[in-house]
C-alpha cells in the first residue's frame, strides 16, 4: 500500500475491477444434491453454484425472469429468487407460503411476478417486490405444471386429477376445465408463443393438442384437434420451441424425441435424441429453436444439435439427479 507524499494518512487501493457478468446466454440447472449451477453453455464450464450449504430442499423447478437479472427456484416447499448478477450464495428474496412440494414455476412478461403450482393443491401469485403472494386460487388437487398465457390475462393448470384448467386473472375464477383421460394425471403443458394452441401431456404419455379461438365463451376456446402417443413410459415434460415448429417431449425411456407441428396442428414424430441413461426431467429450447438442453436422473445435462440429433456438450458437476433446467439466450429489446 502507497502512502501519500504529502499526508500520513493511508490511501486504500481502489478494489480491483470485477469482470461484467455475460447476460447473453443464461442456462441454469438444479437438482436433488439442492445445488443450482450456472453454465457456460458452449464450453461447458460451471461457472457459479450456488451450494445452499446448511439448507434442505430438492430444486424442482428453475425459470429465469425476462430481463435475466433474476431466478426463481423452486425448492420443496418455497421459491428462492437469486441475483443472477451477484456472486452471493444467498437469495434476495425468499417466498414461502405452500405447504407441498412447489411443482411449477412461471415469470409474467414483465418480469414483475411469476406464479408457482404445487402439490398442496393450490397455485399462488407472487410480487417481486415482497415475499408475500397476493393470489391464491384453490385447485382442490395436486398442481402439476402451470403457464400464463401469452395474453398475460389467464393462468392454465395441468393437475393430478387429469385436469386442464383456464383462471381468469381480471374475475380470479376457473372459467374452464377439460378432462382429456379422466383420472390420469396430467403431467405438463405449454403453449405456442403467439397463444394459437396448446399441447399437454399425460402420465401415460399421450399427448393432446387444442387450437385456440377467440369466442368469447370459453368451452368454445379450446377445440381439440390432435391426440397421440409420444412415449410408451412416464412422460415429464412437454416443451414447445419458440418458433411454435417443434415440440420435445421427455420421458422416463431415457429419451427425448423431437416432434414436427404441422399447418393443421396435426404432430409427427422428427426425431429421437439417445445419450441420457437414465429418466429425463426437463428440457428448454434455444431462442432460435435449433438448439436444446435437457436435464437427467444420470446426472448430468446436455445440449443437443437438433439439425444432428447429436449431443454438443455435456454439462457434469451435480452429484444426484438433475431434475430442472433453464435457458434464456433471446436478444433483450432495451438496454441491460
Amino acid at each position: 500500500m502507497r502512502r501519500n507524499q504529502h499526508s500520513a494518512t493511508s490511501v486504500p487501493a481502489p478494489p480491483p475491477a470485477q469482470p461484467p457478468i455475460d447476460l447473453s446466454v443464461v442456462l441454469v440447472t438444479g437438482g436433488y444434491d439442492h445445488e443450482i449451477r450456472f453454465w457456460e453453455a458452449w464450453s461447458g464450464i460451471c461457472s457459479r453454484t450456488i451450494a445452499r450449504t446448511g439448507e434442505s430442499g430438492q430444486v424442482n423447478r428453475i425459470a429465469i425472469s425476462p430481463d435475466k437479472r433474476f431466478i426463481a427456484a423452486a425448492i420443496h416447499k418455497k421459491i428462492a429468487v437469486y441475483d443472477i448478477t451477484s456472486s452471493a450464495n444467498t437469495p434476495v428474496n425468499v417466498c414461502e407460503g405452500h405447504t407441498q412440494n412447489v411443482t411449477a414455476i412461471s415469470y409474467h412478461a414483465d418480469g414483475k411476478w411469476f406464479v408457482t403450482g404445487s402439490e398442496d393443491g393450490t397455485i399462488r401469485i407472487w410480487d417481486m417486490r415482497s415475499n408475500q403472494s397476493h393470489r391464491t386460487y384453490d385447485n382442490q388437487c395436486p398442481v402439476n405444471d402451470v403457464l400464463i398465457h401469452p395474453n398475460q390475462g389467464e393462468l392454465i393448470s395441468a393437475d393430478q386429477n387429469g385436469n386442464i384448467k383456464q383462471w381468469v386473472l381480471s374475475t380470479n375464477e376457473c372459467d374452464l376445465e377439460l378432462a382429456p383421460e379422466a383420472d390420469v394425471p396430467m403431467r405438463s403443458i405449454t403453449m405456442a408463443h403467439d397463444g394459437s394452441f396448446l399441447v399437454a401431456a399425460n402420465h401415460e404419455g399421450n399427448c393432446f393438442v387444442w387450437r385456440m379461438t377467440d369466442d368469447t365463451d370459453p368451452q368454445a376456446r379450446f377445440k381439440a384437434v390432435h391426440k397421440f402417443k409420444a412415449h410408451n413410459n412416464y412422460l415429464t415434460r412437454c416443451v414447445l420451441s419458440p418458433d411454435s415448429h417443434l415440440l420435445a417431449t421427455c420421458s422416463a425411456d431415457t429419451t427425448i424425441k423431437i416432434w414436427q407441428v404441422e399447418n393443421n396442428y396435426t404432430i409427427t414424430h422428427k426425431k429421437t435424441l439417445l445419450g441420457h441413461q437414465r429418466w429425463v426431467w426437463d428440457a428448454a429450447f434455444s431462442a432460435d429453436s435449433a438448439y436444446l438442453v435437457s436435464a437427467s436422473s444420470d446426472h448430468v445435462a446436455r445440449l443437443w444439435d437438433l439439425e444432428k440429433a447429436e449431443t454438443l456438450r455435456q454439462y457434469n458437476g451435480h452429484h444426484k439427479a438433475v431434475v430442472c433446467i433453464a435457458l434464456n439466450d433471446r436478444t433483450l429489446d432495451y438496454a441491460e
